[in-house]
């Protein structure tokens, strides 16, 4: 394996993309339950879905999107002085944008927000023994 560092970081565009499939879950959802609640202002559930998700893209986004995870040394390094020893992955696989990496010790570890989560999870098992 080479010195390079390969490197994942988190991809604004998927980011706001993913955000945008949750507002939309999240106005269904609040405008379901108002309804089943026999509100007759069902709409304001959909407005108060948007803010939520939106107000949560905006506060988390300096945060998640400088995550970056990177395989050196052996390990797949990530924020928060996480390290996973390559030998000790056993399954990888996406699921949406995201890539979860799991362990033998059954750890779970999500590397977030991937433009293109088969690259990440095919570099991942490539560097693996």
């Amino acid at each position: 394996m080479s010195d390079v560092p390969i490197r994942f970081s988190a991809d604004r565009q998927t980011y706001i993309q993913s955000h945008i499939k949750m507002s939309a879950l999240a106005m269904a959802g609040a405008m379901g339950v108002l309804w089943l609640m026999g509100d007759p202002n069902i709409w304001v559930g959909a407005v108060a879905g948007l803010a939520a998700i939106a107000f949560r893209g905006w506060f988390l986004a300096s945060e998640q999107l400088a995550q970056t995870w990177e395989i050196r040394d052996g390990a797949l390094i990530g924020p928060m002085q996480q390290r996973i020893a390559l030998d000790q992955i056993v399954k990888v696989r996406s699921m949406a944008s995201f890539v979860q990496v799991i362990t033998r010790g059954g750890d779970k570890h999500l590397i977030k927000y991937q433009s293109d989560p088969a690259a990440t999870v095919a570099a991942i098992q490539g560097a693996c023994p």
